[in-house]
């Protein structure tokens, strides 16, 4: 069909780019009130791939600055940032999901957390990095439900 990738969704045959809705691009990520209301990508997060992603040094790298009791069988957590113990109790997932995609918006250029869903990272971006986030839109998704589950 002329290259375009179809799938069976139900009985039907959809084009894959109306398969699902696609990701908010990372400038198009509405903050309101120091929270991002709408998913990145129009689905829930997985509480357990965010995890992943919150330990993993390669990705979001989050116990480098902050102490999580839920993982204190991994090594090294930091104390930059506040720990992560009740988070859920202290932010909505929606104000979770601002501080996640982009945290110099809703705490001000001060802050040392990076922006994990924005492009606007600083002056001196290695050159294959230019116009990439750190995280995609399904993990900042993931991260977000997991901390979600961080209760007191």
């Amino acid at each position: 069909m002329n290259g375009v990738k179809l799938f069976l969704a139900g009985a039907f045959l959809l084009p894959a780019t109306l398969a699902f809705g696609a990701d908010v691009a990372p400038d198009a990520v509405k903050f309101e009130d120091n929270a991002v209301v709408a998913s990145l990508t129009g689905a829930a997060g997985d509480p357990v791939a965010g995890a992943a992603v919150f330990k993993d040094r390669s990705l979001g790298n989050c116990l480098a600055c902050h102490a999580n009791q839920d993982m204190q069988q991994d090594l090294f957590h930091g104390n930059v940032g506040p720990s992560m113990d009740g988070v859920a109790g202290r932010w909505t997932p929606e104000e979770l999901r601002a501080i996640v995609a982009d945290a110099k918006k809703v705490f001000g250029d001060q802050t040392m957390m990076p922006g994990f869903y924005s492009l606007n990272v600083g002056l001196t971006v290695r050159e294959d990095l230019v116009g990439k986030t750190v995280l995609n839109a399904q993990q900042v998704e993931d991260v977000v439900a997991y901390l979600a589950t961080l209760k007191e």
